[in-house]
């Protein structure tokens, strides 16, 4: 069994609605140095890697990530295969 720890958020150039209400918040409450909020999601996915190669698969971590996991027209997405 393999661990895969994959991140996805927000292309930078896109507003995060969601960071800024909550980098409102943490002003309001005195956290007057924090500049910038980004709000994303964390998944981990346990893999059965048994037999297949590296490279097999990082390419079906990448296609669940474009197919379900990110939308890749607004997110970017990160994976670290833990093994």
């Amino acid at each position: 069994m393999t661990q895969v720890n994959v991140v996805v958020t927000l292309k930078p150039t896109l507003l995060d609605a969601q960071g800024r209400v909550v980098q409102d918040a943490l002003h309001t409450l005195g956290y007057a140095g924090v500049e910038q909020v980004r709000i994303g999601k964390y998944m981990e996915l346990q893999l059965d890697t048994e037999g297949k190669s590296d490279e097999t698969v990082s390419a079906e971590i990448k296609e669940m990530c474009g197919r379900l996991l990110a939308n890749p027209v607004i997110e970017d997405y990160r994976y670290e295969v833990v093994k």
